[in-house]
C-alpha cells in the first residue's frame, strides 16, 4: 500500500512544494558557491601570473635598490677561502690556477701580466674609501665613482683582481692602461680564464671605467657572487 494514500492531497500538494522549494534553494546556494570558488582560483591563478611577470620585468629595479652609488653588495670571503698569491696579495682559492696559467701564457708572448690587488677585507677597503675621499677632498659621491664604499666592492669576495702591466708600471691604475699589451692581450683571451673586465666603458652600473680591474667568473660559486651585477648588465 502506497503510503501516499494516508496523507491528505493538500498536505502532499505543500509537502512537494516545500521540497521543490528547498531543493532549488539548496542548488542555488550550491552554484553560487561553486561560481565564487571558480571565480577565486581564477583570480589566483591570474594574480601569480601577473606576479611572476612583474617579478620578471622588476627584477633589475629591485636589484638596483639593493646597490649604493652604483656598486652593488658583496660578502667578504673566509680565510680558508683564500690563498696567497704573492707578497702581500691574497685572492680566492679557485683563482689561483686561471691566473697562473694566464699569467704564463702571456709571458710567451713577451707580456708581463702583474696582480697588483686581489682580496680586500671589508676594513681595508672602508680604510682606502675614507682616507683617500679625505686626502682629495671628495664626496662620497665623487670618491664612489673611483672607489667602492665598503661592503660594496668585489675585491671583498677574492674573485676581483687588479692587474697591470710590469713593463709599463706608469700605467697602473690609469684608463692609460688600456693602451699596454698586457690589456689588449687580455682582452682577446682573458675570457678563455673566465675574467671578465667588471667595469667596463658606459657600463650600466655607472661606475667609472676601470680597465684594470677584472673579476672572475669561472666557478658556481663565483656567478653566483655576481649574478645581480650581469642582470644589470643583461636587462638594464
Amino acid at each position: 500500500m502506497n503510503y501516499h494514500d494516508d496523507i491528505p492531497l493538500a498536505k502532499r500538494i505543500r509537502s512537494i512544494k516545500t521540497l521543490t522549494s528547498r531543493s532549488f534553494l539548496r542548488f542555488g546556494i550550491l552554484f553560487f558557491g561553486l561560481g565564487i570558488s571558480l571565480t577565486f582560483l581564477a583570480n589566483k591563478s591570474n594574480f601569480r601570473q601577473t606576479k611572476s611577470l612583474d617579478d620578471s620585468i622588476n627584477s633589475t629595479e629591485i636589484n638596483q635598490n639593493k646597490s649604493l652609488l652604483g656598486h652593488l653588495p658583496y660578502p667578504e670571503a673566509s680565510k680558508n677561502e683564500l690563498i696567497l698569491f704573492s707578497p702581500g696579495i691574497y685572492v680566492h682559492k679557485e683563482i689561483y690556477e686561471s691566473f697562473k696559467e694566464m699569467q704564463f701564457m702571456a709571458s710567451q708572448r713577451g707580456i708581463s701580466l702583474q696582480l697588483l690587488s686581489g682580496y680586500r677585507s671589508i676594513d681595508l677597503q672602508r680604510d682606502i674609501f675614507y682616507e683617500n675621499k679625505s686626502i682629495r677632498n671628495q664626496t662620497a659621491v665623487e670618491r664612489s665613482m673611483v672607489s667602492a664604499p665598503p661592503g660594496y666592492s668585489e675585491h671583498s669576495t677574492g674573485y676581483a683582481i687588479d692587474v697591470g702591466d710590469g713593463n709599463y708600471p706608469d700605467t697602473h691604475f690609469e684608463v692609460d692602461f688600456e693602451q699596454t699589451p698586457a690589456f689588449k692581450w687580455m682582452k682577446r683571451h682573458a675570457p678563455k680564464y673566465h675574467f671578465v673586465l667588471s667595469f667596463p666603458p658606459n657600463n650600466k652600473q655607472g661606475v667609472t671605467y676601470e680597465p684594470w680591474h677584472w673579476r672572475f667568473e669561472g666557478t658556481v660559486n663565483a656567478l653566483r657572487k655576481f649574478e645581480d651585477a650581469n642582470k644589470i648588465i643583461k636587462f638594464k
